[in-house]
């Protein structure tokens, strides 16, 4: 005879519920491996001319080191002796506190030798990296690590200062790697969120991993934001307008006009091709385009088609011809005006000069005012960037376009984010790989994981000829089968740059500006940097500007000396600027004509496009 027992929680039949989740998590574990595995396998093999600086930075950076530290031995000694004194204490009051069962670390102890955490430093924000002795341990070794090589670097003598920048770079480079909160052993974030979802966040975190790795074909690129939460042409990149022209390198966006009357003389945005133009268009609330429409223009925008390979022999001349002038010439014909004024971005600002040098050369007077969104003309200091631009990393680029046939977006988003490589790699990994967070839904990330490639004639053609050689600036750069100077462009002119700007530092913008040809010259600083600067909507106030009445011939520091600070948005200042050079008012015009029909709604359709695989 049997009798039926009812199955308790305890009953060895029933297994617990943490077994099973723990159960459910091995499996998909194993299943994301075997994904993991197949990801990476389809990495294309690198070229190391790309992936690091040439071994001859840091050679001749020991070689200078030793150098002076054989002149002066007893500055070796001394460093030698305060970095394992400071190491050797910090060690010995870890070991007390946790022999002794203690949850905080030392009291008092060496100022010296405990380096305060910076303010900003957003890494040891948990209280653990002061409260407890361990971590404690860990982030004082860190920083005192930090701060010997540092001063390693300071102490180097004899080093041009363009491989000094470098070497302070990729140092930096190296310390915010090995950081301890970049481990997942050290970073008490990351094993309390492990504890508290019992590895939950761990497997989230894998799958986030994976993915990313999937998306990039073998290559890691942290996924900034969500890629669901916006849809281009939907909740971003959706001012009203239509496509109104179209060729194999732009579409022309004519936007609606949201006014009865309009300045007579239209306005053309040429964006940078390196992203997509509607950084410019994001949410209504902060999208340039859109308050442009608002104040009363008839406004172009330029939608760059995102090239592949079948663009390998695309140089600066077709980007001049069969974008710039063309789109002018478009311009002009749908609105019936013989001029327009003209806005150039970044790449896009510097290309814009180049066409103005070109159309002085020519006699065309289309152009009756250039605006330069945070431009470099004079490459002969361009700022951290530069670190990028020298033969190691250039000759390894030539090699890799010339076999692909451009120059791939996700080497582009890799090597600006290590500009930036706390912010835009190591934080967002983390939270991702190690806490399993989904990324944010944060619209100014989501563009900036929207990558577009670059043609490889195009591509070298700007590293080698603009970047390294500076010809723009010397006067032997050719374009378009003429020969240009920065002197040529005459046009009336309006240059912001941003006070931060880590891609085209503010100084390096002035002095191209500077040896323009124009008598009429505005310059205007934002603070804050390249994306942020410029999309500072007036209803925010959030950064503000300055504005001097120093000449512009004058040096850079002068014309800062003489400036002045206002709040808010320089968007009004600057549209104040524009309309005393845009005409009369005139009926709105709805976009294109007979000549020009609506091709598609904006934002059209190159700037969905999947990008070449």
């Amino acid at each position: 005879m049997t009798t039926d027992v009812a199955s308790g929680p305890g009953d060895p039949a029933e297994p617990p519920a943490n077994l099973a989740k723990l159960n459910a998590n091995i499996a998909r574990i194993e299943e994301l491996t075997q994904r993991l595995v197949h990801a990476l396998s389809q990495r294309r093999l690198p070229d190391p001319g790309v992936e690091a600086p040439g071994p001859d930075l840091f050679a001749d950076a020991a070689a200078a080191w030793w150098t002076e530290m054989l002149e002066n031995p007893g500055k070796l000694i001394e460093a030698q002796v305060g970095y394992w004194g400071k190491a050797l204490r910090h060690y010995v009051a870890a070991q007390q506190a946790l022999s002794q069962g203690r949850t905080e670390p030392p009291a008092g102890g060496d100022p010296a030798a405990r380096p305060a955490r910076p303010a900003a430093d957003r890494r040891f924000a948990n209280p653990l990296w002061d409260s407890h002795p361990w971590f404690n341990f860990l982030k004082q070794q860190y920083l005192l690590n930090v701060e010997a090589v540092e001063s390693a670097v300071a102490e180097l003598r004899d080093i041009p200062p363009l491989e000094r920048r470098r070497i302070e770079f990729f140092t930096r480079q190296i310390v915010d790697m090995m950081a301890p909160t970049n481990f997942l052993a050290t970073n008490p974030d990351a094993l309390e969120r492990a504890l508290e979802t019992e590895g939950e966040s761990l497997v989230r975190g894998l799958e986030n991993l994976v993915r990313d790795i999937e998306a990039n074909r073998g290559e890691l690129l942290v996924t900034l934001a969500d890629r669901d939460a916006f849809k281009v042409g939907e909740n971003i990149g959706a001012t009203e307008g239509a496509v109104v022209f179209r060729n194999r390198m732009f579409e022309l966006i004519q936007y609606a006009p949201r006014t009865a009357k309009v300045r007579a003389r239209p306005l053309v945005i040429f964006p940078p091709w390196i992203n997509k133009f509607y950084i410019l268009d994001l949410k209504p609330a902060n999208s340039l385009i859109r308050w442009v429409v608002d104040q009363g223009y008839t406004l172009f925008v330029v939608s760059w088609k995102n090239p592949d390979a079948g663009y390998a022999e695309v140089g600066m001349d077709q980007y001049v011809e069969e974008g710039y002038l063309t789109a002018i010439r478009e311009v002009k014909a749908i609105t019936g005006e013989a001029r327009i004024n003209a806005v150039g971005y970044c790449i896009a600002g510097t290309t814009l000069a180049l066409t103005l040098a070109l159309m002085k050369k020519r006699g065309d007077r289309s152009v009756a005012s250039a605006t330069f969104f945070t431009t470099l003309t004079d490459f002969a200091d361009p700022g951290e960037v530069g670190v990028f631009l020298t033969d190691d990393f250039v000759d390894g680029i030539e090699r890799v376009v010339a076999a692909q046939g451009y120059l791939d977006r996700v080497f582009m988003g890799r090597t600006f984010s290590f500009l930036r490589s706390n912010d835009l790699i190591y934080g967002p990994a983390i939270r991702s790989y190690m806490m399993g967070e989904a990324p944010p839904a944060f619209d100014l990330l989501y563009w900036n994981g929207d990558g577009t490639n670059l043609p490889a004639r195009m591509a070298m053609e700007y590293l080698r000829g603009l970047c390294q050689a500076n010809g723009f600036a010397r006067g032997t750069f050719r374009i378009c089968g003429e020969t240009v100077s920065l002197a040529d462009v005459t046009v009336p002119l309006c240059a912001i740059a941003c006070e931060t700007d880590h891609i085209a530092p503010w100084k390096a913008s002035y002095a191209g500006i500077r040896q323009f040809g124009s008598r009429d010259k505005t310059f205007i600083l934002a603070e804050s940097g390249h994306i942020a600067g410029v999309v500072n909507p007036p209803v925010k106030e959030k950064y503000g500007y300055y504005t001097s009445a120093a000449p512009i011939g004058a040096e850079s520091a002068a014309w800062k000396a003489g400036a002045a600070h206002h709040r808010g948005s320089w968007w009004p200042e600057w549209i104040g600027w524009l309309a005393k050079r845009s005409g009369r008012m005139v009926a709105a015009r709805v976009p294109g004509d007979a000549a020009h029909p609506v091709l598609a709604p904006a934002p059209g359709s190159y700037v969905v496009e999947a990008p070449a695989a």
